[in-house]
This record gives C-alpha cells, structure tokens and sequence, in this order.
C-alpha cells in the first residue's frame, strides 16, 4: 500500500530523531497540520495522515468506518524503521490513532507516545448525532466549533464539493463502537482547549484507564480548535511533551 496516498510530508526531516504522525479532525485535512510542521522541522520529522474524499484524494469515497480506516493506516505505518514515533490525534483523529496504536501493539510495532486532543476515551464514545442533520445543520456546528474557515462555509459550490467527506467523517466518528482490549503500554498525553464547547477536562481524563503507563493531561488557550489559534504554543508543548514521553530522547531534540 503506497504511503505516498496516505501520509503528506510538508517539511521533509529525515534526520529527526523522532517521527510525529498527526490525524485529522472530521472534515479535515492534512494541511491542518502545515502550520505546526513548519514549527516543529527540522528537529522533529512530522507526517500528516490525509484521509480519502478530500483535496488531492477527492475523488475516492469518504471514510466509512473507523476500524476499516485504522486497518489501512496500521498496514501503512508499521514499524517506523527504528526511530520512536509519536502519534497525534485531533478529535476523530484521535479515537483513528489510538485503534491505530492497539493494531500496531499487537504487531510489536506500538507507538513511543500517543497524544490525544480534543476527544473523548473510546470506552466512553458518545454521538452527538451531527451526520444525520441535514447540510445546513451540520455547516451551524462547523461555525460553533470555529474550525472551517468562514469564507469556505460562504461558498456554496465549494461546501456542496466538500460535504459528501464531511458527512462521512462524522458518520465514522460517531457510529465509531469500542471493543474492550489490553492498554496500551505506551505513555498517552491529552491536549485540551480551554474554550472547547463540546469536550471538557473530564473526557480527557477518561483516557487514562487505556493505558498502563503515564497519563498527562495538557491545557492550552482556546476553543476545540485550539492548535490553529496559537500554533507558535501548541507547537511548543507538543515538542516538550515529545522530549518528557521518548525516553532518551530529551537531549536530540
């Protein structure tokens, strides 16, 4: 399977000692991440997972399932070819990273570290039903959330293009079913906004019962979007969390 389909490498690092996946949010894309990548290269080698239905894979069919997309991804990523590698999710992003961990851990290729932002633990998953409202319905929570660039939602012919990828992205994220497995053994960090209006303290806290190694949870300024409100300190804390969660990793970085 090509990871040229899958995986977009704005600021190409290949000396980094460390390797960072990003996951997209639903209805996001790779680019989300660009601001952050540009941040953290050269020191960190940064991936960002780009999901079908959207921007250069348009043409495919949108995400139909959690677990099937985990699957793909597992197959993908696979063991980083001895670098540690960090995952990072965002919203669906982060229920994607951490199935995608649980398959790689079975295959003794887990993740160092899984970071998780803005989202729930999987055993504590919840619908808010957004994938069955109708268009309109589901452009109101994109401005509630702030995370669409207003001028985007304005255009009618670009939104109707785009809201097939939407609708399935919130589709997969909230049929999304957890199946009760081990913990992961590797250390997770959630990241939270201090503004979110859908996710609070508590939902992150709830990550600490999926693994059996540290837990850490990290607040920063802003709403459910908060990485793209102050990228220059979420970039900042995303690379101190790396150098506390890699073991002997503190010093390359």
């Amino acid at each position: 399977m090509s990871t040229d389909l899958w995986l977009r490498s704005f600021h190409p690092a290949p000396d980094a000692a460390v390797r960072l996946v990003f996951f997209p949010h639903a209805g996001g894309a790779a680019s989300y991440f660009f601001p952050l990548s540009k941040l953290l290269a050269p020191r960190i080698e940064v991936l960002a997972v780009q999901y079908p239905g959207r921007q250069d894979r348009r043409r495919e069919e949108p995400i139909a399932d959690v677990d099937g997309l985990a699957e793909e991804l597992a197959a993908v990523l696979g063991p980083a070819g001895g670098k540690p590698v960090v995952y990072f999710g965002h919203s669906l992003g982060a229920t994607v990273a951490f199935e995608v961990s649980r398959r790689l851990a079975g295959r003794g290729a887990a993740p160092a570290a899984l970071m998780v932002s803005a989202r729930c633990a999987p055993s504590e998953h919840r619908s808010n039903g957004i994938h069955l409202l109708d268009d309109d319905g589901i452009v109101a929570e994109l401005r509630r959330l702030s995370g669409t660039d207003s001028s985007l939602l304005e255009d009618e012919e670009l939104l109707a293009a785009l809201m097939p990828a939407i609708r399935g992205d919130y589709k997969a994220a909230e049929t999304y079913t957890y199946t009760p497995g081990p913990a992961l053994s590797c250390p997770i960090v959630g990241f939270l906004g201090d503004d979110d209006v859908r996710v609070g303290a508590e939902d992150l806290e709830s990550w600490r019962k999926h693994t059996t190694a540290e837990f850490e949870l990290r607040r920063l300024p802003g709403g459910h979007f908060y990485l793209t409100e102050d990228p220059v300190r979420a970039a900042k804390e995303i690379g101190a969390c790396i150098e506390s969660s890699v073991p002997g990793r503190g010093a390359e970085l």
